[in-house]
């Protein structure tokens, strides 16, 4: 994945007029590697931050100098939902590192299908080390052996790759099937009365309005 960058002079509060025009103001710095102000393409960045995340690496091209870099941190303005600053981290690829990966769940639950369980998602980001070449995007968690209630699954349940370590003790759980709860089979029934109450009601009236017919 390559990431386009060039140096920039404008600082502080002046950066406004960078965003005006479509780009990012970014700060490189990391492993043998000097702060470098930088700015960024707004549409480029957006579009290797969707497929890279904070976990692959990224090529940045500066001009004729090229260097591995992660997206370390990007913030965001609250009200447009845009990014407005990005922090690269310049990494080595043949040291290993620790990163934070989405978790991500898929399939479906027999314990929540067939006996009503309630998922709990206990852990949504996984904490990993490795080399740079071999960070994944996502931790892929297939919830359909969650069979019966109080079924879990935990780190020790994951199937990482060759040469990726989880940070996490295996006995940690990522995610559990919750017997219902009394209070959620009392509101479900008081649901049902309800719709069966409203039911009843409606086709009381409609007799009503029958009767109410046949005298006219």
């Amino acid at each position: 994945m390559l990431l386009k960058a060039s140096k920039r002079d404008i600082m502080g509060k002046k950066v406004a007029s960078l965003r005006a025009r479509g780009l990012i103001p970014a700060v490189l710095y990391g492993s043998g590697t000097e702060n470098t102000a930088l700015s960024l393409d707004g549409k480029e960045f957006k579009k290797v931050w969707q497929n890279a995340g904070g976990s692959q690496v990224i090529e940045l091209e500066m001009g004729d100098n090229k260097k591995n870099v992660l997206i370390h941190d990007v913030a965001m303005d609250p009200r447009r939902g845009e990014p407005i600053h990005v922090d690269l981290y310049a990494i080595r690829m043949d040291k290993a590192m620790v990163v934070r990966v989405p978790v991500v769940f898929s399939g479906e639950s027999p314990a929540v299908k067939n006996s009503g369980g309630v998922l709990v998602k206990v852990i949504h980001e996984l904490e990993i080390e490795a080399l740079p070449q071999d960070l994944p995007s996502e931790i892929s968690v297939d919830i359909s052996v969650l069979r019966e209630l109080n079924d879990h699954f935990t780190v020790g349940d994951l199937r990482l790759k060759d040469g990726v370590k989880a940070m996490l003790r295996p006995e940690e759980v990522i995610i559990l099937v919750k017997a219902p709860t009394e209070e959620t089979v009392t509101e479900e029934r008081a649901l049902e009365d309800i719709a069966v109450e409203k039911k009843g009601k409606e086709e009381v009236e409609a007799e009503a309005g029958v009767e109410e017919k046949k005298k006219a």
